[in-house]
């Protein structure tokens, strides 16, 4: 079974052709730029926890009988949506966990007292 080879970063939405050096793929196939992989996703695949690698390039030559890009040819269909929809949700709770915290000067013996106010600040 040949990999999909699919044709966008799941992140920023890049176009990744076949022939592309700087696609990067995890153990699931999901594909990324490597800019993103590098700067926003710390190497770390957001959908599986993996690694990533290098994707490999599938020949335009037909080296062996059947086996180039012709025969097998890349996925058609661009994923990009699910892995944001998730980054916003997570962004989100964030947020909210940001705004629900305690001051520092609401702790008392180690533990965290809620504030009263209505704007609690960091």
């Amino acid at each position: 079974m040949a990999l999909q080879l699919r044709p966008n970063c799941e992140y920023c939405d890049r176009d990744l052709p076949p022939h592309a050096t700087e696609a990067r793929i995890c153990s699931y196939e999901c594909t990324f730029c490597a800019d993103c992989v590098e700067t926003k996703l710390s190497n770390v695949c957001p959908n599986c926890g993996g690694g990533f690698a290098p994707r490999p390039i599938r020949p335009t030559r037909q080296w062996r009988p059947g086996v180039c890009v012709m025969t097998h040819p890349p996925y058609e269909t661009c994923l990009r949506g699910k892995i944001l929809d998730c980054f916003a949700a997570l962004a989100m709770t964030e947020n909210v966990d940001r705004a629900s915290r305690r001051s520092p000067s609401n702790h008392s013996a180690g533990k965290i007292v809620p504030s009263t106010s209505p704007n609690p600040t960091r």
